[in-house]
């Protein structure tokens, strides 16, 4: 096995000491070794270097614990799941050590520049049902974003339009002439100055859909490193989150029928540098 490692593998990769620190391994986690013979039509996996990661601020608050769901109140820069530069600061690699927890897995996705609430599943065979819920869009979601105050704009108001994402481009864009695919009602919350806090109701779960739209209605979300235009932010930069909550998220448990409703404690404007949020704290159930 070491042979054929040797020769698929880029020079770049030390083969010899990983197979002589057991970081090669079979799917089932066995040790895989230099004098293996080589087994055509199967897997080989290997533990890489990791670069060492600065650690994201802030808490991750569990909102609630059962069998079945683990929901927690994500801070903004945490990645969802191990991804590019975020492996160990992300919310599944940290919970999973934190909790005790080693198949830990979400049931959908925020940004890594959104807080709020994140709904994990505890264990493999309640995955497809809870994802099913958010596939389905049966999963009523409730943002809060801080964003400039235009007096002038007539709210409330449904945006409709679609947008398209492509792989390895920063921002999504516009489609004027494509079919609908992302829907988003929004509504002014509170006035506070020359801000105001957004209630956002989406109706599709479209990347970037909540930004874009706040966007195109003259009103991006404060601290948007994206929209309207890209900003070079250094990956260790934390002073300035996005104003962006998923406030509340609630569904119909699909395993037992119970109604569930979610809701974030966090306030907005957030904080920067990974300062906790008034009102925030660390655990409690919820719904």
């Amino acid at each position: 096995m070491g042979g054929w490692l040797r020769d698929k593998l880029p020079e770049r990769v030390d083969v010899d000491r990983l197979l002589d620190e057991g970081r090669f391994v079979d799917p089932d986690g066995s040790r895989v070794h230099d004098t293996d013979a080589y087994r055509p039509h199967s897997f080989v996996w290997f533990h890489r270097d990791l670069r060492v990661e600065v650690t994201v601020p802030g808490r991750i608050d569990v909102l609630h614990r059962d069998e079945r769901l683990v929901v927690v109140d994500k801070p903004p820069f945490l990645a969802t799941i191990p991804r590019g530069q975020h492996v160990a600061q992300s919310v599944v690699v940290r919970l999973r050590h934190e909790l005790g927890l080693p198949s830990l897995t979400p049931a959908h996705r925020l940004d890594r520049v959104t807080s709020g609430v994140l709904v994990l599943v505890t264990e493999p065979r309640w995955r497809g049902a809870y994802q099913q819920l958010f596939a389905k869009r049966a999963v009523r979601k409730t943002y809060r974003a801080l964003a400039p105050h235009r007096r002038e704009l007539a709210l409330p108001t449904t945006v409709r339009n679609h947008l398209r994402k492509e792989r390895g481009s920063w921002q999504a864009t516009l489609v004027p002439e494509g079919i609908v695919n992302a829907e988003t009602h929004v509504e002014r919350e509170q006035v506070l100055g020359e801000r105001a806090v957004y209630r956002l109701s989406p109706l599709t779960g479209r990347t970037h859909q909540l930004r874009m739209h706040l966007w195109g209605l003259g009103i991006p979300i404060v601290g948007d490193p994206l929209y309207p235009e890209v900003l070079d932010v250094a990956i260790d930069d934390f002073s300035t989150p996005l104003q962006l909550i998923a406030h509340e998220l609630a569904f119909t448990d699909p395993i037992d029928g119970a109604a569930r409703t979610f809701r974030s404690r966090r306030e907005l404007p957030l904080d920067g540098a990974g300062r906790d949020e008034p009102g925030a704290s660390r655990s409690a159930p919820v719904g």
